[in-house]
């Protein structure tokens, strides 16, 4: 297979041209050899490398988070303990957001269990509690 352009490369790795040229921009891609009439010239390789970029993104990995992992993955010296402490740090934000959501949901049905749907607007308690009533959140 050959050089790529934008939109072949984009199509075989299920995301858009303009994902690719965002990529280039926060440097997640090196910038492309060009054509003389200016169009990207990308090698295959960029294919995995955007799939890695999208597959880490699905696991929650910030754009920041993975150019680090993608200078980890090139530099052949790196350890894999490395990784493996970026994977149990997000593991970690993952579960202090789960626990924030948890919190959030059971904040929520108990204020869905003080509200009584024929009370006007004005008297409506989760209203009051949003309002500054905070007795009802904790």
């Amino acid at each position: 297979m050959g050089p790529l352009t934008i939109g072949r490369l984009a199509r075989s790795a299920g995301v858009n041209p303009e994902t690719v040229r965002y990529y280039e921009r926060r440097g997640l891609l090196p910038e492309p050899p060009r054509q003389d009439s200016g169009y990207r010239q990308y090698p295959p390789e960029m294919i995995a490398r955007l799939r890695f970029i999208k597959q880490a993104q699905e696991l929650g990995f910030s754009l920041t988070e993975i150019a680090e992992l993608l200078s980890l993955r090139i530099d052949t010296q790196t350890a894999c303990h490395e990784v493996k402490q970026r994977v149990e740090n997000k593991v970690a934000e993952i579960d202090h957001k789960m626990e924030t959501l948890q919190h959030m949901k059971q904040i929520l049905t108990a204020l869905l269990q003080n509200c009584q749907t024929q009370e006007v607007t004005g008297e409506c308690p989760i209203l009051m509690a949003l309002d500054g009533d905070h007795s009802t959140l904790t």
